[in-house]
């Protein structure tokens, strides 16, 4: 496809990657629902699109399949490192935050927290 039927179309090469033109949404955001197997009025009503926009994104990825599939993946490995990167980087300091001492007066609601906390892990 030349980039002149990719703007026809409303998918648009920006530094965020595939955007859906007018929009800071990218393919990947639509390749997230798609991939969870969402309806196309899911993913309208989730990311505040127009049916136009949804049709242009996903005639997009069902015709450049392999292009938009090779990069989401790279997006998601980005995304994970950055996530791994972030929660060892904030560990010690969310550690710090556990162990300082209760403020007086809130023993209750650090009570029912730890009630609903325990009750959450149950679950899982």
């Amino acid at each position: 496809m030349t980039p002149a039927s990719n703007e026809q179309l409303g998918i648009i090469r920006t530094e965020r990657g595939l955007t859906i033109a007018g929009t800071r949404i990218t393919l990947y955001d639509v390749m997230d629902y798609v991939t969870a197997e969402y309806p196309p009025k899911f993913i309208r009503g989730m990311l505040n699109l127009t049916d136009e926009q949804v049709n242009a994104a996903l005639f997009y990825i069902e015709a450049n399949r392999a292009e938009v599939e090779a990069e989401y993946q790279t997006v998601l490995k980005e995304a994970e490192e950055i996530r791994q990167y972030w929660e060892e980087r904030n560990r010690e300091h969310f550690a710090r935050i556990a162990a300082m001492p209760q403020k007086p007066g809130r023993e209750a609601l650090w009570a029912k927290l730890q009630a609903q906390k325990a009750r959450h892990e149950s679950k899982a």
